[in-house]
């Protein structure tokens, strides 16, 4: 059994950490450590993880983390570089924040409040590569750093990835409109998150390319297509807990029939444990995969338009933070990658 120590215990991506390790047969739960929440019972801030619940959270000491095989850091943006500094080269660092996700440091700072603190290696196992070099799992095999995607990237990028790697999409006019559940936005108190406001109503932010999820999209789908790719992102708050819905149209290359943009999508992710092409005519909810590590997509060609519409669904919290942790710290140790990752949803 190796150990895993969790920062930001507290937190949303937190908890759904710890709740996938206590299901792990190959890990164990170490230390639970968060910052205003330390002295605190684990029960108290999360009553679900009943395993836990005797379980005092600590604060977040680099002496005490470093005594773990893994750290898996699910702090606030900018709180996990000064802390990873301190941490020995031999501990396999898992960051859930966006630290350490972008490659280019002029488009961290464009987006971003902090200095760049150079990148990891990147933990989206199913990103296929430019020119068929190979898949993102590839960089993660006995990594010891690893940034964790975002989940609005995980689930556009997943989306979309297969016609930029089939050379079927323009890489210039690509839109994506993506709803997620409240949970996205941490655990923090925030007057605009209140059930009295949220219930009953959908809402836009970040709205006109300032969302930092916008670089790293681009960059990700960069890296499939092999040229310079650039995303219109608008992100919408829905009301349910849980979950993203991405509904990403980019404009077809002439020559592209309906057949072959399905083909390419479904060839891509045939031999992928989490990414199911749906049948024709189904497309994919948020309820579906509610709680699993799951990635579902679909997509279809508008003919008249000459657009093709990819559309994936993911938990944001799951396939979208700590079940993509999961997969990374699998892949690290020289785990089988899917061990300890739920494949079926909860419903209803």
């Amino acid at each position: 059994m190796r150990s895993v120590a969790v920062a930001g215990a507290s937190g949303y991506a937190g908890g759904e950490l710890l709740r996938l390790l206590l299901g792990h047969p190959e890990l164990e739960v170490g230390a639970v450590c968060a910052a205003s929440q330390a002295g605190s019972l684990l029960g108290a801030v999360h009553p679900h993880l009943m395993p836990l619940a005797e379980r005092r959270l600590e604060a977040a000491d680099p002496a005490l983390l470093a005594r773990h095989d893994v750290v898996a850091l699910a702090l606030p943006h900018g709180a996990s570089a000064p802390l990873a500094a301190q941490l020995p080269d031999h501990v396999v660092v898992v960051d859930c924040g966006a630290d350490f996700r972008l490659e280019d440091p002029a488009a961290w700072e464009a987006f971003y409040d902090t200095p760049h603190a150079g990148a990891w290696a990147y933990g989206l196992p199913e990103l296929p590569l430019e020119a068929g070099s190979g898949r993102g799992r590839d960089a993660l095999a006995g990594a010891t750093r690893v940034a964790v995607p975002g989940c609005y990237p995980t689930a556009t990028t997943l989306a979309l990835a297969p016609g930029f790697a089939a050379g079927l999409l323009e890489p210039d006019d690509v839109v994506v409109v993506a709803a997620s559940g409240t949970s996205g936005a941490g655990k923090g108190l925030k007057p605009h998150l209140l059930g009295a406001e949220v219930m009953g109503g959908m809402s836009p932010y970040g709205v006109g390319g300032v969302h930092r999820h916008t670089p790293e999209i681009e960059q990700n789908l960069s890296r499939v297509a092999g040229a310079a790719v650039t995303v219109s992102f608008t992100p919408t708050l829905a009301p349910m807990p849980r979950g993203i819905l991405a509904t990403c149209t980019a404009r077809a290359v002439p020559s592209a029939t309906a057949d072959e943009v399905r083909a390419a999508w479904e060839s891509c992710y045939a031999a992928e444990e989490f990414v199911h092409v749906l049948a024709p005519g189904r497309w994919p909810r948020t309820a579906d995969v509610l709680g699993s590590n799951q990635v579902q997509v679909q997509v279809a060609l508008d003919e008249r338009t000459r657009r093709v519409v990819a559309v994936a669904a993911i938990d944001n919290l799951t396939k979208g933070t700590a079940g993509a942790a999961v997969q990374a710290i699998n892949l690290a140790l020289g785990l089988p990658e899917g061990l300890g990752l739920p494949t079926v949803g909860v419903a209803p």
